[in-house]
């Protein structure tokens, strides 16, 4: 089992680890298996559901067969009160996703909270830090812009507006940095936002769709304006490279784990 020191009393509280991981391996060659959205963000409501991400190894058979093997799994599930949403790719469409400046998944495979994982997952995080780009401005630019859509919608919530502060912070802070940071309070240690502690609280202690009072958004849209031009200055400034540093790794990463069959 890969053991990983960042999960706090609060996330083993709230999080069955071990049924999860069970979850995870049921039927699937594993490959690693993190928990991903509002757990990680570090904004939960009592009623969050949590979702599980991950990859697994399809055996060689499926992918060389005539049948267009199922490279996606989705397993939802409810025990206890707990919504649980499992997404899982085979190992390649996954490492195919990573070659696409595609933040969803870096933050899944850098996520620290570890359901599930061992060499194999060491092995991918090292090639992953290879596909951390300038590309990535992209992916969370255009995931702000349409949560900010939602904030001009009918129903604005607070769980809308703390994503499209997380997703701005975590698109300044990868381009200048050159790393994953998916915690909003981590990263507020950084960006010293005023109102993120507030708006924290409210979402961990209210429901899921708690609505936001009219009167409070112009104030948040011009902070998020700014944070918008925080980001397009990050990315004019950025020193990461254009296009993935390690395709030819990942390459061989993809065809030795398809062989081997084995993940830990």
């Amino acid at each position: 089992m890969y053991i990983d020191h960042a999960w706090s009393r609060d996330d083993r509280r709230v999080l069955d680890r071990p049924k999860l991981a069970a979850i995870a391996g049921r039927d699937l060659d594993i490959v690693f298996a993190t928990v991903s959205g509002a757990h990680l963000y570090g904004f939960a409501s009592p009623d969050s559901d949590v979702d599980l991400r991950g990859a697994f190894v399809l055996p060689i058979e499926a992918m060389i067969g005539l049948s267009q093997p199922t490279e996606t799994v989705t397993i939802e599930e409810t025990e206890e009160g707990i919504e649980l949403d499992f997404v899982a790719h085979d190992i390649r469409k996954f490492a195919r996703m990573m070659l696409r400046h595609n933040g969803y998944v870096l933050e899944q495979l850098f996520s620290p909270l570890v359901v599930s994982g061992g060499a194999a997952l060491e092995e991918l995080r090292e090639i992953g830090r290879g596909c951390i780009t300038r590309g990535l401005f992209r992916h969370y630019r255009g995931f702000a812009h349409s949560r900010r859509r939602l904030l001009a919608g009918p129903h604005p919530t607070v769980k809308h507006l703390l994503y499209a502060y997380r997703v701005y912070l975590t698109g300044i802070h990868v381009l200048q940095e050159g790393r994953i940071e998916c915690h909003i309070e981590s990263l507020n240690e950084k960006f010293k936002l005023s109102k993120i502690e507030d708006l924290v609280d409210r979402k961990r202690t209210t429901a899921e769709k708690t609505p936001l009072d009219a009167d409070e958004i112009p104030a948040h849209e011009k902070e998020l304006d700014r944070l918008d031009a925080c980001l397009a200055a990050a990315h004019e400034r950025s020193g990461l490279p254009e296009e993935p540093a390690t395709q030819t790794a990942l390459n061989d990463f993809v065809v030795n784990l398809r062989l081997s069959g084995k993940q830990a």
